[in-house]
């Protein structure tokens, strides 16, 4: 796979959408839980779509239940958190796998492209972030503990490029 739009993604709908879909625009990345210490996160990536979305931002969701079975709602209870507690409206899609065997080849390739700390590929928690840029590749990993708002910075630069 040489691009992010080699990949689809599946919403909570079922139906696999393309990620090609998004081509041109900046994508941002990130595995979420709804009982998470980083859960307030929702609110700030909720944000970053208001403000950014409009000039080509998509963040997309992943919900996953590998950390702390943080995240052991059914796809519908995923959706209805996110929607009511943070009032998300972007993309969150099925809940996947982001490491491991029966990781998601989604992540599987961000993981390669964007290694963490002293090169890991594993996804370490909840909330770990991937900024894609507008040709496909992967800018940047974010950690958890960085926040939403401090992508900013990085999101603007990548939609000027």
């Amino acid at each position: 796979m040489t691009s992010i739009y080699d990949f689809s993604a599946t919403p909570m709908s079922g139906k696999p959408v393309p990620l090609k879909k998004f081509k041109g625009k900046v994508l941002l990345i990130v595995n979420t839980a709804s009982a998470c210490g980083f859960t307030p996160q929702f609110a700030g990536l909720e944000k970053l779509h208001e403000v950014w979305g409009p000039k080509g931002l998509v963040v997309l969701g992943f919900p996953c239940n590998q950390f702390g079975e943080q995240d052991s709602g059914s796809n519908a209870e995923i959706a209805s958190f996110c929607q009511l507690n943070y009032g998300v409206s972007f993309p969150v899609m099925a809940k996947i796998n982001v490491n491991g065997i029966d990781a998601d080849p989604l992540y599987a390739w961000l993981k390669a492209e964007a290694p963490g700390l002293l090169g890991s590929q594993a996804i370490k928690w909840n909330f770990t972030k991937f900024l894609v840029g507008k040709d496909g590749q992967v800018l940047r990993r974010y950690a958890p503990t960085d926040t939403p708002a401090s992508l900013a910075g990085d999101i603007e630069a990548a939609l000027a490029a």
